[in-house]
């Protein structure tokens, strides 16, 4: 069972549209796990921890009362849902113990009677998931180095700037191997888990990196959208 595919999002556009910047992949993990890219954008903030314009929460509105219980309930069976819980499998991470963005969110709106509009960051960040399926995070752009890409940990690595260890409940360092973006000088967040609170965007963040992550299976039609469809709600004329 499948929902209809909504318009995007408020039907805003930066603009300028250059495209996504593909990250780079250490090779051994590459040669693991092909077909997992990630890509990044920019994208300017003029209210990111201000209340949502209301066409940002007629939005979150329409879009709880689209995914009601029998569209969460197939929710697994579409395609890009479906991709997600597989790579979730193939890395190692059990999907019904660790749910895949897409299903935590539906599961949130189950709980919650309905999507609720936080600022504009988050609705942002939310709305791109649920209209793609695809997850998108935002990073502080000032706090990234680029260029970003993926890679395995090593033993004792902190998540983010070292002076950041142990901050916040940020883990005083990593196990070797796990798969974590990273940027040209420290671990920005872990792969589908927590983001460094060194580099996370905040209320005061005046412009964002937007990343998402890309796995076999799902179109990069879908990926893509993801991207404009949250830059274009952070930039558009409020």
């Amino acid at each position: 069972m499948s929902a209809e595919r909504p318009e995007p999002a408020a039907r805003l556009e930066p603009v300028d549209r250059p495209e996504p910047v593909r990250g780079w992949c250490q090779p051994e993990v590459r040669e693991e796990l092909p077909g997992l890219h990630l890509l990044h954008s920019p994208a300017a903030v003029h209210r990111i921890g201000r209340e949502s314009p209301p066409s940002v929460k007629k939005r979150l509105a329409t879009l709880s009362n689209r995914w009601a219980g029998p569209h969460a309930v197939g929710l697994r069976q579409q395609p890009v849902p479906a991709a997600y819980r597989v790579f979730f499998r193939h890395i190692g991470l059990d999907p019904d113990m660790v749910r895949t963005p897409i299903e935590e969110a539906m599961l949130a709106r189950m709980m919650q009677g309905g999507f609720h509009s936080h600022h504009l960051l988050a609705d942002a960040l939310l709305i791109s998931l649920i209209d793609t399926g695809v997850p998108v995070w935002a990073l502080n752009a000032s706090a990234v180095s680029p260029p970003l890409g993926i890679r395995a940990s090593r033993e004792g690595e902190p998540l983010g700037h070292a002076s950041g260890a142990g901050v916040r409940g940020a883990p005083d360092s990593l196990p070797a191997g796990r798969l974590v973006i990273a940027d040209a000088h420290a671990v920005v967040g872990v792969l589908f888990g927590e983001l460094a609170y060194t580099h996370a965007a905040d209320g005061a963040t005046g412009e964002v990196r937007l990343f998402t992550l890309q796995v076999p299976g799902v179109p990069s039609l879908h990926v893509e959208e993801a991207l404009w469809m949250c830059r274009a709600m952070l930039e558009g004329p409020w």
